[in-house]
């Protein structure tokens, strides 16, 4: 692989229909495929310090881990992208008195964590409990490389960013989530800082921090569409996708350095 460059600029991932119709929203795009490949990549561009640059979206086609790190190395392999960024909609589960968040809010994870890897035991041998049921976590994490730390906050703390948003841990797994039970036992207990919850941040980090050279920079941005607890609803669920693109694009048209 030596001697390899980045071809791409920009690669988005997106999952729910909701989430694709966000990404759709802020560029004109053209379907691209390649023989042997099912998937359907949407390719684009913008202008940045008088440059044109490239920018790709896939659509992951059902939510997941599993089918989040398939289609990411797809899109690494293919089109070699220097920032892989995946955007959407997740709950939001900052405890209070770390953060007040509100629909649309974004979340722009440090480190995303699978809360969901574990063992399932009697209840007398762990200190997590449901009923007649044990848990013994074992967490695993992924973390945003440290060097795009400062543009993350620079991009938060910007007065041009048009959206409230918060940079927290993220924490990932395998099923959707509408009960504080849970997250009071399985969650907090764990990473109390955790801001937000979703199904397929952690497998892309993670995919990307493994990926051959040269590795894409995973950035996830989700937005709260609603607190995974038992008023779970999709009501906003179209207003955190749109929230969710929007900081994105100004992550890439503004903040991140290209060169």
């Amino acid at each position: 692989m030596a001697g390899r460059e980045y071809q791409t600029d920009v690669a988005l991932l997106s999952v729910t229909m909701t989430e694709f119709r966000g990404v759709m929203h802020f560029h004109s795009w053209k379907a691209k495929t390649f023989s042997g490949d099912d998937q359907i990549y949407d390719v684009s561009s913008f202008e940045r310090d008088g440059r044109t640059r490239s920018l790709v979206h896939a659509k992951i086609d059902e939510m997941g881990m599993t089918a989040a790190a398939a289609t990411a190395m797809k899109v690494i392999y293919t089109f070699r992208p220097r920032y892989l960024i995946m955007v959407g909609i997740a709950a939001g589960i900052a405890k209070k008195d770390i953060e007040e968040q509100m629909y649309g809010d974004v979340i722009v994870p440090d480190v995303v964590w699978n809360y969901s890897s574990g063992k399932f035991v009697n209840p007398e041998m762990a200190d997590i409990t449901f009923g007649d049921l044990g848990f013994l976590p074992r967490s695993t994490s992924a973390f945003i490389p440290e060097e795009i730390l400062p543009y993350l906050k620079k991009a938060v703390s910007s007065p041009d960013n048009p959206c409230h948003a918060h940079i927290g841990p993220m924490a990932c797994g395998s099923t959707v989530v509408a009960n504080r039970n849970l997250l009071d036992k399985q969650i907090y207990s764990q990473y109390r800082h955790t801001a937000g919850l979703d199904m397929e941040s952690y497998a892309v980090v993670y995919t990307a921090n493994h990926a051959t050279a040269p590795r894409p920079t995973p950035i996830i941005v989700k937005s709260v569409c609603d607190f995974a607890d038992s008023r779970k609803s999709d009501e906003y669920q179209r207003f955190a996708a749109y929230s969710s693109c929007e900081f994105a694009k100004f992550l890439y048209e503004k903040i991140l350095p290209m060169d």
